[in-house]
């Protein structure tokens, strides 16, 4: 049985449109991974040495910022998991049987979920990150912090204060990465 040009060329770009899915899932998925797990290890340590008894006494900024920092890192873990769902409809649209195939409105539907999942986990993240780094600054610009420095350990910025912003910057590209591989699998979808 001789294929018609037309069934050719439409299987040929669902099995591109395929491949596309597994592969921007997957670059997605270890990118918003690796970065996820590091920074939920370093509010981790954060929260752990932060409650030992010699430590400074918490700001509330501080302690909302991490709260929002830690909100950023459960949406990422749903946007994870959206990043492998990729991966699995991709392997879905490469079945010989038409009927195991989601809709393409279904997986636009799932790519819209992404984006918008991704674009609220930098807006919270975000948020907590301003809340870190305007208590950071409100300790450093002090007039006490001048004066009693040395004497005062919660006027001190530690290095773990500094991590929790490198963990909030870790995030906020994990979404990103998140954020531009469903823009780049809608325009690709929608192409088709």
């Amino acid at each position: 049985m001789s294929q018609t040009p037309n069934a050719s060329s439409s299987s040929s770009n669902l099995r591109a449109i395929a491949q596309t899915f597994r592969l921007a899932g997957w670059i997605s998925f270890w990118i918003q991974l690796v970065l996820g797990v590091v920074s939920a290890i370093i509010v981790l340590l954060f929260g752990i040495f932060n409650q030992r008894a010699g430590s400074p006494n918490n700001n509330p900024g501080t302690g909302f910022g991490v709260f929002l920092a830690v909100c950023g890192l459960v949406i990422l873990g749903v946007g994870i998991y959206l990043a492998y769902r990729y991966t699995r409809i991709g392997k879905q649209l490469e079945s010989s049987n038409p009927s195991n195939r989601p809709r393409k409105s279904e997986t636009v539907q799932i790519l819209r979920l992404g984006l918008w999942l991704n674009l609220g986990g930098i807006l919270v993240t975000l948020l907590g990150a301003q809340a870190i780094v305007g208590t950071l600054v409100a300790r450093s610009i002090s007039p006490q912090a001048i004066t009693t420095q040395f004497f005062d350990p919660t006027r001190i910025i530690s290095g773990l204060d500094m991590l929790v912003v490198q963990a909030n910057t870790n995030t906020v590209s994990a979404h990103f990465a998140g954020l531009v591989g469903s823009l780049w699998l809608l325009n690709r979808i929608n192409k088709a």
